[in-house]
């Protein structure tokens, strides 16, 4: 029931190419080209000058790592980027939504792959990428949600609670409960 609305127009009022143009994707699995550093970040605005790929890059905690590549932005990243880590390759995804500036960002599971030291440079990139943007977090990691302005805590395909992160804790229903897990898995070693 209801509608979703995008610049005060329903999403139903958009072709798919216009609404592709409105959002920015980065998803757990980050598929790159069997091309160059340059060439996969270009795929999200192929008119990009040098400066706005580096800059990008930089945003994304992804142009250190570049710069130390045989060939720096023109190194070949392989096949789905097989040359590049997992962290790497997030920090690329990041980049083209940079890159892209749309004003609608979808994270999916953005940071499940990566060990700590990834995943605290693909955080600090996220916050930045996510500013004056509208946000999409979906998410098991709690971790990557819990600065949200509101949470939707989705079980078995139905909507069970939502609202900011504070008031969930202290309502002690499912969120509160996904938290305490979370908590005895860390610190057990199990995450």
């Amino acid at each position: 029931k209801g509608s979703i609305k995008l610049d005060n127009h329903n999403l139903t009022e958009y072709k798919l190419d216009e609404l592709r143009d409105f959002v920015s994707l980065v998803s757990q699995d980050t598929f790159l080209f069997n091309n160059t550093v340059r060439a996969n970040l270009a795929v999200a605005n192929p008119t990009a000058t040098e400066h706005e790929l580096i800059d990008a890059a930089t945003k994304a905690a992804a142009h250190e790592f570049i710069m130390d590549l045989p060939d720096q932005y023109d190194t070949l990243v392989g096949e789905r980027g097989f040359q590049l880590s997992g962290g790497q390759r997030q920090r690329i995804a990041i980049a083209r939504a940079f890159l892209k500036d749309a004003p609608v960002l979808v994270l999916d599971e953005a940071t499940s792959h990566l060990d700590a030291i990834n995943e605290a440079l693909v955080h600090k990139a996220l916050g930045v990428l996510m500013e004056h943007r509208s946000s999409l977090i979906i998410a098991h990691r709690l971790s990557t949600i819990r600065d949200a302005d509101i949470i939707v805590v989705i079980d078995d395909g139905r909507v069970v609670e939502s609202g900011a992160a504070d008031d969930l804790m202290a309502s002690e229903g499912a969120y509160s409960q996904m938290i305490g897990v979370q908590i005895v898995n860390q610190s057990e070693g199990n995450y």
